[in-house]
């Protein structure tokens, strides 16, 4: 049983990893940041929801890499401090999840506004504020930037994905004939 359980899990997040590379390089050509960054955020909070929470921070610590891979992430100093972002964001989900999962709708209101808030706080403080103005010394245009990049489009993206991934996962674990009980992950 063990087995099977851990062959679930693998196979589960595979497909999520397989999701996220072939979102991030379907949305690529658009250019747009917000088409990109909200597909990614409804994978990050979908995988945690149905997959549990080592899913989603696998899924949330390859995010940003394989983005890098596809010529689409931003500079490879600051990807760890994105991992951290994602790795909040679907924790946030996670904990939310476990504590109000009798009333969907309101877990769902209070994992996204809460999620995105933190995953915006973490990218803003640590990239915008500190990698790029103290740790990178980045000239003044490239750090306006990606300042810019890791500011208010980082909540809007987060709350977006957050939105699509509660409209989806009703149906997602109707179709997967599971709940995850995530307080086990």
């Amino acid at each position: 049983m063990k087995n099977s359980k851990r062959i679930r899990w693998i196979t589960q997040t595979a497909v999520f990893i397989a999701l996220l590379i072939a979102a991030q390089a379907f949305t690529a050509p658009f250019g747009n940041i917000f088409v990109t960054g909200s597909v990614v955020n409804m994978l990050l909070a979908v995988s945690v929801m149905t997959c549990g929470l080592n899913s989603g921070i696998t899924v949330s610590s390859l995010s940003p890499v394989l983005a890098k891979f596809l010529g689409i992430g931003p500079l490879w100093s600051i990807i760890p401090f994105i991992v951290l972002g994602n790795i909040a964001f679907i924790m946030t989900w996670h904990f939310i999840g476990r504590k109000l999962k009798r009333n969907r709708i309101i877990m769902y209101a209070v994992a996204i506004t809460t999620a995105s808030a933190v995953k915006f706080l973490i990218l803003y403080f640590c990239i915008a504020q500190l990698a790029v103005t103290v740790l990178l010394k980045l000239p003044e245009q490239q750090a306006a930037l990606i300042s810019g990049m890791f500011s208010i489009p980082q909540l809007i993206t987060a709350l977006i994905g957050g939105m699509a991934a509660t409209a989806v996962l009703p149906a997602l674990r109707k179709y997967l004939k599971t709940e995850v009980d995530v307080s086990k992950n």
